[in-house]
């Protein structure tokens, strides 16, 4: 038997007794079914993972075989179509394990947000998760994970104490700050381009309830530029304690849409604030002022619906989005970007501008980039690649001198776009790391990193 005779044989080992999935297999597309539906997955392979070991096996094999690799928990971040490869589905591998004294949380690569914070809020805690308790914990924070309690606490890569990963070896490790400085590094910013993450510690906060919900007005009455200033001038006045975003939504006039957002255009102001409920309605007194307000969900609430803040969809669709970290928020350029995702655009759009700032500019040792930017910039479009383009894109151009760069965790779609998602220093020190530990470039469909 020749070599490349038994490293096939190898590698058809690796699939024995796991659940493996090609093409035309019972399953396969349900396996496939995710939360973005606009990019075709068609992997020759589907590594149905139930367990760190099935990962590294599935790692193994596609080294043996030179088929790249990619990983899916939830589907909401996929760069993009893909077409052959090898495919691990996470999302059996669950487990949530609160350590209450420690405040910490060990969770495994398939979990979504809302089952840390389920298991988090009898403690009187809560994780530092994003507004859509869908989205997988682990993916988010390999790409930084700018939570609802951002400004506060930073970025949530920035409270990792372990994860477990594959390698391209297909070895586990376990990897800390103290153990293996580099690759910690490189796993907390670089997304998967280092390993698949099967497991991670992270810190849980004291947090048991918060001030925040959202204000919301009709952008057909209150001038919508008006609110972007109003915001913007608000946003220098606030605490670091508060993290908020302003939206700009043009719902379609649809039957199933809620009465009070179908065909409107609404302009609104998400806040989430852990100081008393008095003080977060003095700090949001200004706002009001934008104008009349048509619906108002402020108020003080138990950590465990602070998803209702952002009300992020739950259910699957197409879309297509990028982001810009802005140094600051020059709101005369924005009117370009307002009027192409307005009520006019051809397709229906989403603007979301977060304000940075406050934790989220602390030196810490990982490889989340930008963290001098004030204001990000986060559009989608709920139409194919190529539309969304062409939306999309003169409206980035329109910021381009005040952008420093863009936000792994809001890229949607656009995995043939790296420029930007690292500083040269950082994406330097990235492609080193990258060339150490994966040399093959196995792990490549992602937000690929390379020299």
């Amino acid at each position: 038997m020749n070599t490349a005779d038994k490293t096939r044989d190898e590698a058809a080992d690796e699939t024995t007794d796991r659940l493996v999935l090609r093409p035309g297999d019972t399953g396969y597309a349900e396996e496939l079914a995710g939360f973005q539906t606009g990019f075709a997955q068609r992997p020759a392979v589907i590594f149905a993972a139930s367990s760190a070991d099935d990962v590294a096996a599935a790692v193994r094999y596609a080294a043996a075989t030179g088929l790249p690799v990619g990983v899916q928990a939830t589907g909401h971040g996929l760069p993009g179509e893909a077409e052959g490869g090898v495919l691990i589905t996470t999302r059996r591998m669950d487990g949530v394990s609160v350590d209450p004294r420690a405040r910490t949380v060990r969770v495994q690569a398939g979990v979504r947000w809302g089952q840390v914070v389920a298991a988090a809020v009898p403690y009187g805690l809560a994780p530092l998760n994003g507004s859509a308790p869908g989205v997988g914990a682990v993916s988010y924070t390999l790409s930084g994970g700018l939570g609802i309690l951002a400004r506060e606490f930073g970025y949530a890569a920035d409270h990792v104490h372990a994860l477990d990963v594959v390698t391209a070896d297909g070895q586990q490790r376990q990897v800390t700050r103290e153990s293996d400085p580099d690759l910690y590094w490189a796993l907390l910013g670089g997304g998967h381009n280092f390993g698949v993450v099967t497991e991670l510690e992270i810190d849980l906060v004291p947090v048991a309830r918060l001030y925040g919900g959202s204000l919301a007005f009709d952008g057909r009455e209150a001038d919508p530029m008006a609110a972007l200033w109003a915001y913007e001038r608000w946003t220098r006045t606030v605490p670091d304690g508060l993290t908020s975003s302003f939206a700009a939504v043009p719902y379609p006039d649809v039957p199933g849409m809620p009465p009070h957002l179908r065909g409107r255009y609404v302009i609104s102001v998400r806040v989430a604030y852990t100081g008393t409920a008095a003080e977060g309605e003095q700090l949001v007194a200004p706002l009001r002022e934008i104008g009349p307000v048509v619906a108002d969900s402020l108020r003080e609430m138990p950590y465990a619906e602070s998803h209702s803040i952002h009300s992020d969809p739950d259910f699957p669709h197409t879309y297509y989005g990028d982001s810009a970290v802005l140094s600051e928020l020059e709101v005369a350029a924005a009117a370009g970007l307002l009027a192409r995702t307005g009520p006019d655009a051809p397709a229906m759009c989403v603007v979301q501008i977060n304000h940075l700032g406050g934790a989220l500019t602390q030196d810490t040792p990982n490889s989340v980039p930008h963290r001098e930017g004030r204001f990000l910039v986060r559009l989608l479009a709920m139409t194919d690649r190529e539309t969304a383009r062409e939306l999309l894109d003169p409206a980035f151009e329109g910021l381009a001198p005040w952008t420093i760069g863009r936000a792994l965790n809001f890229a949607f779609g656009a995995g043939d776009r790296t420029e930007g998602l690292y500083d040269a220093g950082t994406r330097k020190r990235l492609a080193g790391l990258k060339s150490e530990y994966d040399p093959a470039n196995l792990f490549r469909r992602n937000y690929n990193i390379t020299g």
